[in-house]
């Protein structure tokens, strides 16, 4: 089982956590960004953090330089949920502007 577990919060930041040595070992944060996290998800590597933002956009993190990388723009409103597909070929949003996006 993949040990790190990701986070977001109303403070705009992801936060990555070992669970094995229970200690924070990232923060992914930008200070652009000054809204709300409502969902995270790994790529299938581990490489990649998606996080959902109340901005109406996915911003994609590289995980080991803490930097944001790529902005998945086109929401009309909140990112409320997002999942990597299983052959992590893909990534589906979804949001309070009730459409479902795939970016691939």
């Amino acid at each position: 089982e993949w040990p790190l577990r990701p986070g977001g919060s109303d403070d705009a930041t992801c936060r990555m956590f070992d669970v094995r040595s229970d200690n924070e070992i990232g923060i992914y944060g930008n200070e652009q960004i000054m809204c709300g996290i409502t969902s995270v998800s790994f790529s299938k590597s581990g490489r990649l953090l998606f996080a959902g933002y109340d901005d109406f956009n996915c911003h994609v993190w590289d995980v080991l330089k803490e930097d944001k990388i790529h902005q998945l723009v086109g929401h009309e409103n909140r990112v409320s949920c997002l999942s990597v597909t299983d052959d992590g070929m893909a990534l589906c949003t979804g949001s309070w502007d009730s459409f479902l996006k795939i970016w691939n």
